[in-house]
C-alpha cells in the first residue's frame, strides 16, 4: 500500500475516480507495448540465430522463470509498498528493453542478452502482474471491483489484438530491437503514471499478522499460507481445482485452433488471423458487460455459464469445416474465458483479506497455471494421432464434466459480488456473510 492514501470511505465511484483512470489509462500503454514485445522478441531471436529451437528456448526461459518467480511473489508483495514495487518494475524493464538496440547498436546481436532480459523481465512481470491484482481493491470501492476489472481486461484484449501489427509494422520499419525499446518507453509512461495514483487506506483484515510469528518458515510465509487459504475457502477451493482442470483443456485451444484451420481446412495466415481477430471481440465483449452480468446473475451463475460458453466453443471450433462458424465459435470461446477470468479475479479480491491478497492470487497461479503446459502437450500429441475433431470432442466433454462438478458445489448457488461485505471482514476461514456478498 502506498504511503500517501485516501481513507477508503471516501474513495468515489468508479465513473468519478480519477485515481482509477489515470491507473487504467497508463496500463492501457503499457499492455500495448507488452503485446509488441510478445511478437518482436521471438523475431528477434530469429534474426539473431535463424534457429527455431532458439526461439523454444527463450520461450522455456520465460515459462520457467515466471512459474518460479510464483513461488515467492505474493509474500514479496504482501511485504513491499505495492505502488513503489510496481514503479520500480516498470522502470526496470524500461531500462532492460532500451538497452537492447544500444548494445544492438554497440556490439552487434548478442543472445546471451536476450536470454538474460528474457529471465528478468519473466520475474518482473510476475512481481508486477500480482502487485496490480492486489492493487485494484485499493484503488476502487468493493461494489466497482468488477466494472473495473472489466475495464482493464477489457483494455488488454484491445492491446492484445493491435500489439502485434503495431509490432509487424515497427519490425519492418525500424527492426525488432528498436520494437522492444518502444515497449521500454510505454513502462516509463506506466511508472509516470503509478506515481500519480494514490491508494486508499484499507481496513486490516483479521489475523494481519498471520505467517509472520516466531518459527514460521520461509516458505510457508512465501506459497503455504496462500494455499490454506485457497484451501480452507468454501468458494476458492472449488474454483481452484475447478480452474486447474479447465486451464489443462484450455491452454492448448489455440494450437488445436491454428492447426484446424491451417493444416485440416488449408486456408492462408491472412484467414487465420481473421478468425483470431474475430475472437478477440468475444474478449472486448465480455469485458465490457462482466460488470452487469454478475450484479444481475451472481457469481455462480456467470463462472458456470462461462464453462458452458468454453465447452461449445473447444467442441465446434475443433469439427467444424466453416470458417465462419469457427470464428464466431472462438469468439464464443474467447467470452467465456474472459467473463470467467473477470469474475473469478473479482472474487478472489472480494474475499481475501488485503494483507493476504498478494500471497493468495500467487498461489491461485501458480496451482492452476501449472496444468496448463502439460494439457497443451497431451492435447496437441493426441490431436497429431487423432486430429482435431476427436480431441475436440473429448475437450468439450471434459469441460462439460467440469461443468457438471461445479454444479454439485457452493458455487452453484453463490451470488457472491452484487454486495460484497467491508474489505478485510473476512477471514481466512471463514465465507464472507451470506447473500450477495457471499478470483481468475
Amino acid at each position: 500500500m502506498s504511503a500517501e492514501s485516501t481513507p477508503y470511505d471516501l474513495v468515489p465511484p468508479l465513473r468519478r475516480n480519477k485515481d482509477f483512470t489515470v491507473f487504467w489509462l497508463g496500463q492501457a500503454l503499457s499492455v500495448l507495448g507488452g503485446s509488441v514485445s510478445m511478437l518482436a522478441l521471438p523475431l528477434l531471436v530469429l534474426h539473431a540465430t535463424g534457429s527455431i529451437v532458439q526461439m523454444g528456448l527463450v520461450t522455456v526461459v520465460s515459462g520457467a522463470t515466471a512459474i518460479g518467480t510464483g513461488v515467492f511473489a505474493g509474500y514479496v508483495v504482501d511485504r513491499v509498498d505495492r505502488r513503489r514495487l510496481m514503479i520500480v518494475c516498470d522502470l526496470a524493464r524500461a531500462v532492460l528493453l532500451g538497452a537492447v538496440p544500444l548494445v544492438w547498436w554497440i556490439a552487434g546481436p548478442q543472445i546471451w542478452l536476450l536470454y538474460v532480459l528474457t529471465a528478468s523481465a519473466a520475474v518482473l512481470k510476475t512481481l508486477f502482474d500480482v502487485a496490480y491484482v492486489t492493487a485494484i481493491p485499493n484503488l476502487v470501492r468493493t461494489q466497482d471491483l468488477t466494472a473495473a476489472n472489466g475495464r482493464l481486461m477489457g483494455t488488454f484484449a484491445l492491446g492484445s489484438l493491435l500489439g502485434p501489427v503495431v509490432a509487424g509494422f515497427l519490425t519492418a520499419g525500424v527492426g525488432a530491437d528498436w520494437a522492444l525499446a518502444l515497449d521500454g518507453a510505454t513502462f516509463l509512461v506506466s511508472a509516470a503514471s503509478l506515481g500519480w495514483v494514490k491508494f486508499t487506506a484499507r481496513p486490516a483484515g483479521e489475523g494481519a499478522d498471520e505467517g509472520a510469528g516466531a518459527g514460521a518458515g520461509v516458505l510457508r510465509e512465501m506459497f503455504v499460507v496462500g494455499f490454506r487459504f485457497l484451501w480452507s475457502h468454501p468458494l476458492l477451493r472449488p474454483l481452484t481445482i475447478q480452474l486447474t482442470l479447465l486451464t489443462f483443456v484450455t491452454m492448448g485451444a489455440t494450437d488445436l485452433l491454428i492447426y484446424r484451420v491451417q493444416h485440416d481446412l488449408g486456408r492462408d495466415a491472412a484467414t487465420l488471423g481473421y478468425v483470431i481477430a474475430v475472437s478477440g471481440a468475444g474478449s472486448v465483449a465480455a469485458a465490457l458487460c462482466a460488470g452487469r452480468l454478475r450484479r444481475l446473475l451472481g457469481f455462480g451463475t456467470c463462472w458456470l455459464a462461462s464453462i458452458a460458453m468454453i465447452a461449445v466453443g473447444v467442441t465446434v471450433t475443433g469439427v467444424s469445416r466453416s470458417v465462419p462458424v469457427i470464428a464466431v465459435l472462438a469468439a464464443v470461446f474467447m467470452f467465456g474465458i474472459t467473463l470467467g477470468g473477470i469474475c473469478t479475479m473479482t472474487l478472489r479480491q472480494e474475499v481475501t483479506p488485503d494483507h493476504l491478497l498478494g500471497r493468495v492470487t500467487s498461489a491461485f497461479w501458480t496451482v492452476h497455471n501449472a496444468s496448463g503446459p502439460v494439457g497443451a502437450a497431451v492435447l496437441t500429441l493426441l490431436a497429431a494421432r487423432h486430429g482435431v475433431p476427436a480431441v475436440s470432442l473429448a475437450g468439450g466433454a471434459l469441460c462439460l464434466l467440469i461443468l457438471g462438478g461445479g454444479l454439485l458445489t457452493p458455487l452453484r448457488g453463490s451470488r457472491a459480488g452484487a454486495a460484497a461485505p467491508a474489505p478485510g471482514s473476512a477471514a481466512p476461514d471463514q465465507e464472507p456473510a451470506a447473500g450477495p456478498s457471499a478470483r481468475a
